[in-house]
């Protein structure tokens, strides 16, 4: 058994995932027994021919590539790699990410240390260097109509500054999901992933029930790496509306009707508004007026590949 099982998502990026895995290879100490799963999520086959072709040349036991030939999105092929993991803690990474330090190794500890600590993530930064927003707190009503600086005004012991380079570990509703560990044994005791959930807000729906299970998120300082944010997927009309229906989803789901339907209708008279002054953001308003149901996702839209 492997002490970490990282876990890639692949998509028509095959710069970035080589990258990716060479930082980890690079960074991670020899002490630490680690095994790389990349999910080639039904990327164009030459890409993903690509990339199998560079995989086998770097002769690592430790490093698999699976073929999907669906997109299942984020959720959904980190699920896919979980079935190839035989390790203790899982390392979800996104593909976009370059370590500057020992990430695996220093997470790891971390969780050894504090049986409390049931998923850690680490501060990221630009590729310039500059700082990068490394955690966030819970989608709420009130985190969407109050706004995050207001939660974080009047309560900063429950709303931690998100937007501060913290220099030791702080307990915080959730990290980014380009980076977090967990014990593999928590991991499947809540679940998993929500596969209904295609495009963004995992972590938030995987942290709270991860708090619910009594176990919280931390941000470890001292894990740092670089993430070029959106390099795999560019913003879009699309994915703006995916952004929406992900988190109506999961305010539904922890927050009830009344919760989601006090967002939705804050956000329709938002959008109402701004699609006046930017015409684009018309569909994006007739999607929420629609309520932005979870059958308009992109993941109803993905088609089986031929190979």
């Amino acid at each position: 058994m492997f002490d970490i099982a990282v876990i890639l998502i692949h998509y028509n990026s095959g710069t970035l995932t080589q990258n990716c895995i060479q930082s980890i290879v690079s960074s991670t100490s020899a002490t630490c027994n680690y095994q790389i799963i990349v999910i080639d999520n039904n990327s164009e086959y030459a890409d993903y021919v690509q990339l199998k072709n560079w995989c086998d040349a770097q002769s690592l036991p430790n490093l698999q590539l699976v073929r999907s030939r669906i997109n299942t999105g984020f959720g959904g092929g980190n699920m896919l790699g979980v079935q190839y993991a035989n390790a203790r803690y899982l390392a979800v990474v996104n593909n976009d990410t370059v370590l500057k330090t020992d990430c695996l190794t220093i997470l790891k500890s971390a969780l050894e240390q504090d049986s409390t600590m049931g998923l850690v993530g680490g501060q990221s930064f630009k590729g310039n260097d500059a700082f990068l927003t490394s955690m966030d707190h819970f989608a709420s009503p009130a985190r969407e109509i109050l706004g995050r600086k207001f939660l974080e005004t009047i309560n900063s012991k429950r709303y931690p500054k998100r937007k501060k380079l913290y220099d030791q570990p702080v307990k915080v509703d959730f990290v980014s999901g380009s980076f977090m560990l967990i014990r593999s044994a928590d991991f499947n005791a809540i679940g998993g992933f929500d596969t209904n959930i295609f495009l963004y807000y995992e972590e938030t729906d995987l942290c709270k029930r991860l708090k619910a299970y009594g176990k919280n998120a931390y941000l470890i300082p001292a894990a740092q790496f670089i993430h070029y944010h959106g390099a795999s997927t560019q913003k879009s009309i699309a994915i703006k509306k995916e952004l929406k229906i992900s988190l109506l989803y999961v305010l539904r789901k922890h927050y009830g009707i009344f919760g989601r339907l006090s967002v939705l209708s804050f956000m329709l008279v938002k959008y109402f508004f701004s699609s006046i002054v930017k015409p684009k953001n018309w569909s994006l308003f007739f999607l929420l007026l629609k309520g932005a149901p979870i059958s308009s996702s992109l993941k109803t839209k993905q088609l089986l590949s031929e190979k």
